[in-house]
């Protein structure tokens, strides 16, 4: 097979020992795996529980297993161990080609110890070009899992998804100007504003019809804008993404409250308060109705990365997608790819 990093990988005939290289992966494994996701795990990395805990505890309530299988490493690169996963004799590890969070592509020392102990790396991609890539990656790992026939049926409702966003807003008249956007990278993790991304969230944001105010201001895929900036262009919309679950709520109070185990009062709250910080109070997007919005972050490095998509063009474009329903997306989404039941809020606005 040729993986997302354009390497030729040569795979077992059948695969039954898996080590998954990042922890978040598993939403993709149980796409396939949906009687048993832990049936094939011999090891993961431990960023999933660390994360996204509400998240890891919906897992871990069907999957009671998955707690007993061995962490490689925290949830970050530098933790993983060479020596503890060759221990655990995986015939592949699955690998996100941008890391962040588990070894990489430029890892190569990492992934030379691997395969001379005769195990295939494959990496997928999530999180790096995410709509180009997804349906490549589930098409890989269904070619790993011999799942050949579940890849093309995800691929087929993730395009068709994404196709509803993308035809309408070819409609759109020549030279309209898209709705300008102030898009905050995980509001809460620092006290000060304003950290920013084109990256990740923002490729999203970019498919549905976005003018993103940081695009061409920042190195690389994140970074920074100065309060002053923003305040002087004063952006159409403000969107933020939030980290923040029901259960750090009293420990985090500016975290935005999304994922598992939101409520829609919780989640609403907690962007009330996230934009009443300084720097953001002041931008008028957050003092009118309908400008300012959250979505939990989680999705720039998932399979359902298509449901942001939706979401965002919902806000940014309401009368061309009036009838678009982004939780009936999302709720189709978990009955028909996942083990797990759909609970919990994703976004939310003010």
């Amino acid at each position: 097979m040729t993986d997302l990093a354009g390497r030729t990988v040569t795979l077992p005939a059948k695969v039954e020992r898996i080590l998954l290289g990042e922890g978040r992966l598993l939403p993709a494994l149980g796409v396939f795996e949906r009687d048993d996701v832990a049936r094939r795990l011999v090891g993961m990395m431990g960023d999933y529980e660390t994360l996204d805990a509400a998240g890891y505890a919906q897992w871990r309530g069907r999957f009671p297993q998955l707690d007993k299988v061995p962490r490689v490493g925290r949830n970050n690169a530098g933790s993983f161990s060479d020596e503890q996963a060759i221990a655990l004799r995986p015939q592949v590890a699955i690998l996100g080609l941008a890391g962040g969070h588990g070894p990489s592509k430029n890892d190569r020392e990492t992934l030379a110890r691997l395969e001379a102990a005769g195990v295939a790396v494959v990496f997928v991609d999530f999180r790096h070009d995410p709509l180009k890539n997804t349906p490549r990656s589930m098409e890989l790992l269904g070619a790993v899992l011999g799942k050949r026939q579940e890849a093309e049926a995800f691929n087929t409702f993730w395009r068709a998804q994404l196709e509803r966003v993308a035809s309408r807003l070819r409609t759109l008249p020549a030279g309209t100007r898209h709705p300008s956007v102030f898009l905050e990278n995980r509001v809460g993790l620092a006290d000060d504003c304003c950290a920013t991304m084109v990256g990740l969230v923002g490729v999203l944001l970019d498919a549905a019809g976005a003018d993103n105010v940081a695009r061409g201001r920042i190195p690389g895929e994140h970074g920074t804008l100065n309060p002053e900036f923003l305040i002087a262009t004063q952006p159409q919309l403000y969107i933020g993404t939030g980290i923040g679950s029901l259960a750090t709520a009293d420990k985090s109070p500016l975290r935005i409250v999304l994922g598992a185990d939101a409520t829609p009062e919780a989640a609403r709250a907690s962007l009330v308060r996230a934009t009443q910080r300084r720097g953001i109070a002041q931008l008028q997007a957050v003092q009118q109705p309908g400008r300012a919005h959250a979505i939990w972050h989680h999705y720039y490095n998932s399979p359902f990365n298509v449901v942001a998509v939706q979401v965002f063009a919902k806000w940014l474009h309401p009368e061309l997608f009036a009838d678009l329903d982004p939780r009936a997306t999302l709720q189709k989404m978990f009955t028909q790819f996942q083990p797990i039941p759909l609970t919990g809020v994703y976004w939310t606005s003010l």
